[in-house]
């Protein structure tokens, strides 16, 4: 059974950021400040139909993404890299696996529960990056 992800998350640590942003093309003013910010994560987790909403917060910028598990859908990556990607979200086991295909090779990104930790594993090219978050409610 997949686990259900809804719930609030804070920031606990990232490595390897400004590599994977600059992987992203992102210009290095901009790869500082986000490196500084402190993100949340916002997640609600119908299973019944599917649909579920990944907002990540952060005092800079919010990112949201509403999508039905196994459906391919357009996500407009603009206020992350100005990409547009067919994106593909559905579970591999108990792992929350995305596929971005687009202009850069091997992007995407995995989510999963350790008790009330949410890794984040974010990749691009051969760079990966790593968030944890704590459950917070």
């Amino acid at each position: 059974m997949t686990p259900n992800l809804t719930g609030f998350y804070q920031l606990v640590s990232q490595e390897n950021m400004d590599a994977y942003l600059s992987a992203l093309d992102i210009n290095i003013a901009l790869r500082k400040i986000v490196c500084l910010l402190r993100p949340s994560k916002e997640i609600r987790h119908e299973p019944s139909t599917g649909h579920m909403v990944i907002r990540t917060l952060t005092t800079f910028r919010n990112f949201d993404m509403d999508f039905y598990l196994g459906q391919t859908f357009t996500e407009d990556l603009g206020p992350v890299d100005g990409r547009i990607c067919q994106t593909t979200v559905d579970w591999e086991g108990d792992k929350l696996v995305c596929v971005q295909k687009g202009e850069k090779e091997n992007r995407g990104w995995t989510h999963w529960l350790e008790g009330d930790l949410l890794h984040l594993e974010m990749r691009v090219q051969d760079v990966v990056a790593k968030q944890v978050f704590k459950k917070v409610n």
